[in-house]
């Protein structure tokens, strides 16, 4: 389900910043995107209205998403990953976390295969659900909400972080658990709940707005008046 940090993410310091993918980096969800790159995009919309309505198995879900990919290769799954409707900036923002020696992960409900592109762009860590094209699909596939606490939590003992060091960026109900847990977060066009329960909100299409949010509770915090 997770996939293991590189070992060169570890030794960075400063400040952990923690990114849900789907309506917070990506404008959209990744099996939408899919589908449409791949000429399926009523199919796509129909699997994510079941999954949110809870009306499909998570095993009919992924198992739909793989037959919609298809025999697709690298080649094809990089241009639907760089086809997809991405919040603006998404490549700055990690370009300057890493420019500052701090870390940035992706934790994401969506297919390991599309969340770790995002290390291309600069993500240091990447995590997704266990779902690999031309793989069988596994029992427990799915991320669930609880693993991003439990994800986080090992991030900032490895990079000797704490709490007050890190901030976590999200949507959904997904992100409950995370941002319960955590003083600082930042709701991105956010569900009701995530949106009561978050420091801080944005609404928007750029994703250096929503991080410039999150710097100034971070500074806030090392700094407080």
């Amino acid at each position: 389900m997770q996939e293991r940090p590189r070992a060169a993410a570890t030794g960075h310091g400063g400040c952990l910043h923690v990114f849900d993918m789907d309506g917070t980096l990506l404008r959209g969800a990744a099996t939408v995107e899919l589908a449409r790159y791949f000429g399926k995009p009523a199919l796509g919309h129909d699997i994510e209205a079941r999954w949110l309505a809870g009306t499909i198995t998570d095993r009919e879900f992924w198992q739909t998403l793989l037959d919609i990919c298809g025999d697709a290769d690298a080649v094809d799954l990089d241009a639907a990953f760089e086809a997809a409707s991405w919040m603006t900036g998404v490549r700055d923002v990690f370009a300057d976390i890493r420019a500052r020696g701090e870390v940035g992960i992706v934790i994401s409900q969506s297919p390991a295969f599309f969340v770790r592109r995002l290390r291309r762009w600069g993500a240091h860590e990447t995590y997704g659900s266990g779902v690999e094209v031309g793989r069988p699909l596994p029992d427990g596939a799915t991320l669930l909400p609880g693993a991003k606490v439990a994800i986080t939590e090992d991030a900032l003992d490895r990079h000797g972080l704490g709490d007050q060091a890190c901030v976590a960026y999200g949507d959904s109900s997904s992100d409950l658990d995370l941002f319960a847990r955590l003083p600082h977060t930042v709701a991105v066009n956010p569900s009701a709940a995530l949106a009561d329960l978050a420091a801080a909100r944005y609404t928007g299409t750029d994703l250096r707005e929503a991080y410039s949010i999150g710097r100034r509770l971070l500074a806030a915090a090392a700094d407080p008046v």
